[in-house]
């Protein structure tokens, strides 16, 4: 229905007319635009800012590539980019249908981060139309953040951008997540006096964020962590894997479990949920003593907070209506400023795991069952994940200054 119908104008008292509603009140327009950032009041300033004042800039730039991040807006602008085909919990919508979503990522950039984005929705689903048309575009950005584009194609696409272009391409369905995940899962385990090599965790969903913080975890050495799909635990007895999913048993689950995930359940101390679904009461109480349960499916978690709460130590979500809420804006926007900071190549698994102790770092004095992880709006998150990844990037030889 358009947006005219379902929403009138808040000055619309038409009788019979459907109620307004403020969200589409808020998205009418749009959630950005453009700015200048330079003033062009006269001929004098025209001629600076256009011809022929520019030309001076470009040939600059031709001579030395490297000054289009000194006179460009190159050094502080990231591309925001979906094909349209797993957004949020509504699936594969289309690349217009994405838009408003990717609008909201990024003003969530700006207001989080001070990193300028542009969101841009392509409307192609081949995995090389992708990458050739974001090679061809990114030239004009300094980063590239993928965002909503399906499991398993997002690895492939990721991995081959990144081969392709000397800046610093980031899956946020997948590193983000894992990110904030880990670093709740720090503090957590200090909370109820373990260290992460103590813990066994279960990953419910094997797409692209279940299969990031199962790498993610091992890098930051968990004890043993097994990923299930919706036919049980990955595991290398099985020969119905992709190849995603073959390399994840051969990385995951030392224990050589195999069958069902509530199976996988019994004795865990970390349940992740990225997945949907339901998971029964009567796994969940087999579960260790002190339990983690991080359940972030969106609206309904995997296992609600009141049955989580009756054998868990710590209780996590992806809701802003609960504590502990595992969000996402608390990595990307200081992970690609601090990129940007020091003009990175890539980012990297060091500044990955940086990002993570970072924001962990930030409540790790006011730890409490409800507070392993900082709110978004906590103002000290944004400037340690940047001054964090900055120095990871530094010491892992991807910064260019």
């Amino acid at each position: 229905m358009a947006a005219e119908i379902v929403n009138p104008r808040s000055d619309s008292d038409t009788e019979g007319e459907e109620p307004f509603d403020p969200a589409f009140a808020l998205h009418r327009g749009g959630k950005m635009a453009v700015q200048a950032t330079v003033p062009v009041r006269d001929r004098d300033d025209l001629s600076l800012a256009y011809t022929p004042g520019v030309a001076k800039v470009c040939s600059a730039i031709a001579e030395q590539p490297e000054l289009v991040y000194d006179y460009t807006w190159k050094s502080q602008v990231v591309a925001v980019v979906t094909d349209g085909s797993a957004v949020l919990g509504l699936g594969d919508i289309g690349p217009e249908a994405s838009l408003p979503v990717m609008e909201g990522k990024a003003i969530l950039f700006k207001q989080f981060g001070g990193v300028d984005a542009v969101p841009i929705a392509l409307d192609c689903r081949d995995v090389d139309e992708i990458v050739d048309t974001v090679v061809r575009f990114a030239p004009s950005f300094g980063g590239i953040n993928l965002e909503d584009i399906s499991a398993p194609r997002c690895f492939e696409v990721e991995r081959r951008l990144q081969e392709r272009l000397d800046i610093p391409v980031f899956h946020d369905d997948q590193h983000g997540t894992a990110i904030v995940t880990l670093a709740a899962l720090r503090n957590a385990a200090k909370l109820t006096g373990r260290s992460l090599g103590q813990l066994r965790a279960v990953i419910s969903g094997a797409g692209a964020a279940g299969v990031a913080i199962a790498k993610i975890l091992i890098e930051a050495g968990i004890g043993d962590v097994a990923v299930c799909d919706r036919k049980g635990i990955v595991s290398a007895d099985r020969d119905d894997l992709t190849d995603v999913k073959r390399d994840v048993a051969g990385f995951t689950n030392k224990a050589g479990l195999s069958g069902s995930l509530e199976s996988a359940l019994d004795g865990a101390d970390v349940f992740i949920g990225v997945s949907g679904g339901t998971v029964a009461e009567a796994a969940v109480s087999k579960m260790a003593a002190n339990a983690m349960i991080f359940a972030m499916a969106n609206p309904d978690p995997e296992i609600h907070p009141e049955i989580a709460h009756k054998y868990a130590a710590v209780v996590a979500t992806g809701r802003s209506d609960y504590p502990n809420q595992i969000n996402n804006v608390l990595a990307f926007p200081g992970i690609f400023s601090g990129a940007l900071q020091v003009r990175a190549t890539r980012i990297t698994e060091g500044m990955k795991l940086a990002a993570a102790e970072a924001l962990a770092a930030v409540v790790a004095d006011e730890l409490s069952a409800d507070c392993v992880i900082p709110s978004p709006f906590d103002e000290r998150v944004a400037p340690a994940v940047t001054a964090a990844v900055a120095a990871a990037a530094r010491a892992e030889g991807v910064a260019r200054r």
